[in-house]
C-alpha cells in the first residue's frame, strides 16, 4: 500500500490530532479556562493513544478483514497499549502527585525555617508531569473516537 493512501495510517493519525484537539474544549466546558498545551500533552479526555490504536485497529479490519491476522496482530496491541495507559503510566501519575506534594510541603519548611526574606525571586521548583496516565473512562472515549474517526473516514471519504 503506498504511503500517502494507507487509510489505517492516515486514520490512526487523524484521530490522534482529532483527540488532542478536542481535549481543549472539554477542558474549557469542565474548567472555563482555555489551555492550549493539552493539545500537545499526554493525559485527559479522551486518551489520543486509545484513539489512535483503536482507529489503528478499525481501519485494518474494514481494509484487511476482521479475522485477518493483521487485524489480531492491531488488536493485541491495541489492548496492551490501553491496559498500559491505565494501568502503569496512571499510577506514575498518581506517584507524581504525591511526590510534588512532598516537595512543596519541603520547600515550604526549608522557606520558613530559615525566613529567607526575598522570597519572590527565588527560583521556582520544577514539578513532575502528574497527568500521565488516563482514567479507564478517557480509555474508553478515547476508543470510542478512534472507531468513529476510523469509520466516519472509511464510510464518508474514502
Amino acid at each position: 500500500m503506498d504511503l500517502f493512501t494507507n487509510f489505517p495510517l492516515w486514520s490512526a493519525f487523524a484521530a490522534i490530532v482529532f483527540a488532542q484537539v478536542v481535549k481543549v474544549p472539554i477542558e474549557f466546558i469542565a474548567t472555563r479556562k482555555v489551555h492550549w498545551g493539552l493539545v500537545f500533552s499526554t493525559g485527559g479526555m479522551p486518551s489520543s493513544h486509545s484513539a489512535a490504536v483503536t482507529s489503528l485497529t478499525t481501519a485494518i479490519g474494514l481494509t484487511e478483514g476482521f479475522g485477518s491476522p493483521y487485524f489480531a496482530i492491531s488488536t493485541i496491541f491495541a489492548v496492551i497499549v490501553m491496559f498500559d495507559a491505565t494501568g502503569v503510566r496512571r499510577h506514575a501519575g498518581e506517584q507524581a502527585i504525591v511526590l510534588n506534594k512532598l516537595v512543596e510541603d519541603f520547600n515550604h519548611f526549608i522557606t520558613e525555617a530559615k525566613m529567607w526574606p526575598d522570597q519572590a525571586e527565588q527560583e521556582k521548583q520544577e514539578k513532575l508531569k502528574e497527568l500521565l496516565g488516563h482514567q479507564p473512562i478517557e480509555v474508553f472515549f478515547g476508543a470510542i473516537t478512534g472507531i468513529a474517526i476510523s469509520c466516519f473516514i472509511y464510510f464518508f471519504l474514502l
